[in-house]
């Protein structure tokens, strides 16, 4: 039992950290785009971005199923190539990064809102190009608003349950997460197992939250 419990919260923080790193790597530059773009259908895109705020988990989860199983054509498409995403670990970071990009992109977004168009000016006068003008000036300056988006999309992760129930299931070592296991457990009234699961996502999750958030306000207060 000791086991399962160490494999179940190892697979969950991988596939947080997993679907962390790939939600940075896309949300920067569409951060940027929906910060600083005055592109006519701009709003469409915004409104894709943030629907998983208030969109039903499983409705997000059965459409993903739908379009990862064999009998579709994305589906069938993937089978032929020998790739499986339903009731996979990799169907479970899609899933989980599609669900939780509104809490990487929106933070982000908020940040590069609020730069002085004078910084981007000051960069490109002195021959900086867009993207080092990006890398060395503009992230730098919003790193408070990357911090709150890595935090958001990691604790959102850990916690994701109905996506992660609809095209994962529960198959122990693969798509087992802990939010999986602690409804598992409740259902076969083993409430120890549950208890052990849950009190170790809360004080995991507090002690990143509350380390992030003191760092982040030494580095304001050093700023002042």
């Amino acid at each position: 039992m000791e086991a399962e419990f160490l494999e179940t919260m190892v697979l969950t923080f991988k596939l947080a950290a997993v679907t962390t790193v790939v939600l940075l790597v896309i949300s920067i530059p569409l951060a940027a785009f929906l910060a600083f773009s005055n592109m006519r259908f701009k709003s469409i895109i915004e409104t894709i971005v943030s629907m998983p705020l208030v969109l039903p988990p499983s409705v997000l989860g059965f459409y993903l199923l739908l379009a990862f199983s064999p009998s579709s054509a994305i589906g069938s498409f993937l089978t032929e190539h020998g790739i499986r995403l339903a009731f996979s670990f990799e169907g479970l970071v899609i899933g989980s990064v599609l669900f939780s990009l509104p809490f990487m992109v929106h933070p982000i977004q908020s940040a590069l809102s609020q730069m002085p168009p004078s910084l981007f000016e000051a960069a490109y006068t002195l021959g900086k190009s867009k993207m080092e003008t990006m890398i060395r000036v503009i992230l730098p300056a919003i790193r408070h608003g990357v911090i709150s988006g890595i935090v958001l999309a990691f604790a959102h992760t850990v916690g994701e349950f109905g996506v992660i129930l609809m095209i994962g299931g529960n198959i122990p070592g693969e798509t087992r997460v802990a939010s999986i296991a602690i409804y598992d457990e409740v259902e076969s009234l083993n409430y120890t197992m549950a208890h052990q699961y849950a009190l170790t996502l809360f004080v995991i999750t507090f002690s990143i939250l509350l380390l992030v958030y003191t760092l982040n306000k030494k580095s304001l207060e050093g700023l002042k």
